[in-house]
């Protein structure tokens, strides 16, 4: 493909950098992964804690329905199989199942079947406006006054660090839905948890590349970039352009870890918490995700706080508002006439992915790009 040492540069190895390589080098073609973190993985890595694996950025479950990509990814780790089932303290200090079901709407209204379910989410949502435009009138739109306000208002503002009503619609339509007693949280067809966390899953992504840790790009964009034909850029798009716009926004998330001597602190996995009260926005007891810790004494949970992020951080969740938006729009342009550089993943895309999806666009994107420049 190319005369020079590799055919292709990625810079990050989080799930796009490092689907991406394993693409490349089954193609036989030569990458170099360089990360600026000293591991690699991304926001999937795990550590481990009191012989818990834990996640090291939030949870992550690996979900979905594409048999494709499933596939690909149990071919290289073996999978747990486990179930998401959550919970969400709400704002008046009652516990509740998510997603919002018949156990959700029988506690909270007193209602028995589907049909008295679906009768008072009607009412609720009446004063709703037929066209949302931002997550309180989506969130109402789908769930009602009372679901919003006890269940997800606080959650997203804090979370967010703005009104749900200076949020955009869509980030609400990730919840679901149940007219049943079913307390699965996914819909897909596929979900678990690599045996040993995702830190294997990364190794075997990344075998057959060269992986550089600490090296940060742009402390040598131009000597790094001359070493391949073609670079896959995953870091933040307006630090690649040197903030031309203005500094897109992040939020971020700050993680307190203790340790539990119990073998299980809560019912599931994870729990959210709308109230005033504590400022974290979740707990996440890892050891729910984790086979081979689960007979261990004590266990782990991680409380998580979100914050703004600030240069130094992590930056982990894009604000996709309207000023946000404009500004990536233009950046996204100026990506668009970089011939030799591809960009790809949340930051670099600036937009919420899942694990499967961002995986499935890594390898839509390499045979993209293989058919113009081979």
């Amino acid at each position: 493909m190319s005369q020079k040492p590799y055919d292709f540069l990625i810079v990050g190895s989080g799930l796009y950098g490092a689907t991406f390589a394993h693409r490349a080098t089954r193609n036989g073609l030569k990458c170099l992964v360089i990360d600026r973190r000293p591991v690699a993985g991304g926001n999937v890595y795990c550590e481990k804690i009191a012989g818990v694996n834990i996640h090291a950025y939030g949870p992550h479950i690996f979900r979905t329905s594409d048999k494709a990509i499933w596939d690909m990814v149990c071919d290289l780790v073996p999978m747990d199989r486990y179930i998401h089932k959550a919970m969400s303290l709400g704002a008046d200090g009652v516990y509740r199942n998510l997603p919002f079901n018949m156990h959700t709407f029988r506690e909270l209204w007193g209602v028995e079947t589907p049909e008295a379910a679906r009768e008072m989410l009607e009412k609720q949502r009446a004063d709703a406006p037929e066209n949302p435009l931002n997550l309180e009138d989506q969130a109402i739109a789908m769930v009602g006054r009372d679901l919003y306000e006890l269940m997800v208002k606080r959650y997203n503002e804090k979370l967010w660090g703005r009104p749900c009503a200076n949020l955009p619609s869509f980030l609400i339509k990730r919840i679901p839905l149940r007219f049943t007693y079913d307390n699965n949280y996914f819909d897909d067809t596929y979900t678990g948890v690599p045996v040993g966390g995702y830190n294997k899953l990364i190794d075997k992504l990344l075998e057959g590349s060269e992986v550089r840790l600490g090296v940060d790009f742009f402390n040598d964009r131009e000597g790094l970039s001359a070493l391949a034909r073609h670079t896959i850029f995953t870091g933040k798009i307006d630090e690649f352009f040197d903030y031309r716009f203005g500094r897109l926004d992040y939020r971020t998330l700050r993680f307190e870890h203790e340790v539990v001597d119990k073998s299980f602190a809560q019912p599931v996995a994870v729990i959210t918490d709308n109230t005033l009260d504590n400022d974290y926005v979740r707990i996440t007891e890892h050891k729910h995700f984790d086979s081979e810790a689960r007979d261990l004494p004590t266990t782990v949970v991680t409380r998580e706080y979100s914050v703004e992020y600030t240069e130094g951080m992590e930056a982990l969740y894009p604000v996709n508002d309207v000023r946000n938006t404009a500004i990536y729009a233009r950046y996204h342009d100026l990506a668009n006439r970089e011939p030799d550089v591809t960009f790809g993943g949340r930051l670099a895309e600036y937009k919420y992915y899942d694990m499967a999806p961002v995986m499935a666009k890594a390898l839509r994107d390499f045979d993209e790009l293989m058919i113009h420049i081979q």
